[in-house]
């Protein structure tokens, strides 16, 4: 057997090209230099078949597969004559043509009782090849795993499977495996939840009449209270019942669910029921029944949220998800601290404000600041600093879900009309009226105080709408709104129409108080086109411009091509006249970290291996953090007071 450092090392190479870098999580309680033997002949690595006890080319699904067998003899106590590997499924009158990775036979030693399928990691097209296995065997269980997620199936009727929390062992049932307690230890956390959400939707929601976005958020928001509220040594309520039937199950969820929709009473409405029908609720519950949320990879729970809502056709609204990227160099040039308040007017998922609670925990509310009290400052820093609006409800939902996972339970986005603050409700009015802006003048300061036009929150990060019009007499609260003469002059008419993104960019300095910035996106002829001039200039008399920044083409493909910059600026202090000239930053970026189809490019290393992050991302090939470092430069030099 190749010595521990050796074969340490031949598994680092093997899995290099890998998302995993050779995590192999499924198998932590292992020791794979330990149990693997490797050998090297030719230039290529060999090891041992535990079950055969030949040499097999050392690939990342031989080396998991190995280690599979292992666990099942180990610690799942099955003997090694009841195992057996590659074993060919019988599709009809074809032998042969397929091959089960693995095989647990019951006692007859003839019959297919756990199948598992094993890939490299971050494959996931295995799920339904094994499940073709299961209906051409009729073995009940089925295990499919990459080294990185183990997915423990149980098959309860030829087309739907019930995820199990883990397989029985030898001589345990599956009856004794749903009895288990799962306390709020148990849980794991969630690795891939987009494979979850895209199972919920195709696989189990897909023939079922309802609405697999709404359903997939009360599933959501009911593990939410779940976690929140079932205290943490008890048995959770977000699970599949021991014996009961699928009725019995359903009424559980849609008692949880009511209490969940009390709890968040401005995400639901008071007559949402649970919709998923009675013979899909256990494999409905059972994917999600095992993970956690809270604590969560905010990227991950991200990209499954994006996911999500992109099959929605949000971006025929003029909405799309801005490339987190993008996100944080708009954050890392605002530079936030924790005593800002944030605001995002048209928050979507709420990227911009996870990403700047990010950078304000990590690098101000900091373990080696705070200690242990750190958990307390930084959630306290979620509730109390940073507020989101969006006007389309869906986006809302995943925004609190988000920061609901992100904090402690409190949340702060709110679905109303950002651009319209005049019908928004009290309990609206209730939550931004301590941010209003207070004037000398008694009579402004009422009129502010009724019609909720100016805040003083310090910063805002937004990407508006670009699509869409706004017609009629909206127009008329907003100076962008009227026409404006040669000599830039608001006159006594309004506008016909204005795009929506335009009406953003004055309401958005309204949210501003003196002394605040902005990073807002905009279509590049805001900036540019020659109709657009007198909206230039009503920004350079109100802020400061500090920066440009112009996207690539394929930022924000495959939703659009357009033509977009980053804008960011700094609203004149009280007293503070425009000046006449000063410096601004400018910037194009040449690498947008997208393809023409919208694929993602990676960076590579000088062999051409895609090259990861220390949290085992990829790394997007971007230039957009070197320009928000020459920003920070251009800042300091400038002597830009934020």
């Amino acid at each position: 057997m190749a010595n521990q450092k050796l074969a340490s090392e031949i598994i680092g190479k093997i899995f290099k090209n890998t998302d995993m870098q050779y995590g192999l999580s499924v198998f932590e309680e292992i020791s794979p230099e330990q149990v693997l033997d490797f050998s090297e002949k030719d230039g290529k690595y060999y090891l041992q078949c535990l079950k055969r006890s030949k040499n097999l080319v050392a690939k990342p699904e031989e080396i998991i597969r190995q280690l599979m067998v292992y666990k099942l003899i180990n610690f799942y106590k099955y003997p090694l004559d009841r195992i057996d590997v590659e074993v060919d499924v019988q599709f009809g009158r074809e032998v042969g043509k397929k091959r089960a990775d693995i095989v647990i036979y019951r006692d007859d030693g003839k019959t297919p009782y756990l199948m598992v399928e094993v890939k490299k990691p971050d494959v996931k097209d295995g799920l339904g090849q094994l499940k073709s296995y299961a209906n051409a065997t009729g073995a009940p269980i089925l295990v499919l795993t990459d080294g990185k997620i183990q997915n423990n199936i149980l098959r309860t009727d030829p087309n739907l499977f019930e995820d199990l929390i883990e397989i029985p062992k030898f001589n345990e049932t599956v009856e004794d495996v749903r009895s288990k307690k799962i306390a709020y230890e148990d849980l794991d956390e969630i690795l891939n939840l987009k494979q979850l959400i895209y199972d919920l939707q195709e696989v189990v929601l897909a023939n079922c009449g309802v609405d697999s976005f709404d359903e997939i958020f009360k599933l959501i928001y009911a593990k939410l209270y779940d976690e929140i509220e079932t205290p943490r040594n008890e048995n959770r309520r977000f699970r599949i019942i021991a014996g009961a039937t699928n009725k019995e199950n359903l009424n559980n969820l849609s008692r949880l669910f009511e209490d969940a929709k009390s709890q968040w009473r401005d995400v639901f409405k008071a007559n949402d029921e649970i919709e998923i029908p009675e013979n899909v609720v256990v494999p409905a519950v059972s994917l999600l029944q095992k993970h956690r949320l809270f604590g969560s990879n905010l990227q991950i729970i991200d990209d499954a949220f994006e996911y999500l809502i992109n099959l929605d056709a949000k971006g025929e609204k003029g909405q799309y998800f801005t490339p987190r990227h993008v996100i944080d160099m708009a954050v890392k040039m605002l530079a936030p601290a924790s005593k800002d308040f944030i605001i995002d007017s048209a928050a979507g998922s709420c990227g911009f404000l996870l990403h700047a609670m990010q950078y304000v925990w990590q690098n101000e509310l900091t373990k080696e600041k705070y200690g242990s009290s750190t958990d307390v400052k930084q959630k306290d820093y979620a509730e109390k600093h940073l507020f989101g609006i969006d006007f389309d409800p869906r986006s809302v939902k995943i925004g609190k879900a988000m920061m609901l996972i992100a904090g402690d339970g409190k949340t702060n986005v709110t679905y109303a009309n950002s651009l319209d603050s005049e019908i928004w409700n009290e309990e609206t009015r209730t939550r931004f009226r301590p941010f209003l802006r207070t004037f000398k003048d008694s009579e402004e300061n009422r009129r502010n105080q009724e019609k909720m036009s100016d805040f003083n929150f310090d910063i805002v990060l937004t990407n508006p709408p670009f699509a869409g019009e706004i017609k009629g007499i909206l127009l008329n609260k907003y100076d962008l709104g009227f026409k404006w003469n040669k000599d830039f002059e608001k006159t006594s008419k309004h506008q016909n129409k204005v795009s929506r993104d335009v009406l953003f960019i004055e309401r958005d300095l309204n949210f501003l108080k003196p002394g605040g910035r902005m990073a807002i996106v905009l279509p590049q002829g805001v900036l540019n086109n020659t109709q657009m001039e007198y909206v230039r200039k009503f920004i350079l008399n109100k802020a400061r411009l500090l920066a440009v920044v112009g996207l690539h083409g394929n930022t924000f493909k495959p939703h659009t091509g357009a033509k977009t910059s980053v804008m960011f600026l700094q609203k004149f202090r009280e007293g503070e006249e425009a000046p006449k000239d000063y410096q601004i930053f400018m910037a194009v970026s040449k690498k947008g970290g997208k393809d023409s189809s919208g694929e993602y490019i990676y960076r590579k290393d000088k062999d051409g291996n895609v090259m990861f992050n220390m949290e085992g991302k990829k790394i997007i090939d971007h230039d957009l953090d070197e320009i928000a470092e020459e920003f920070g430069k251009f800042a300091n030099d400038q002597k830009v007071n934020f």
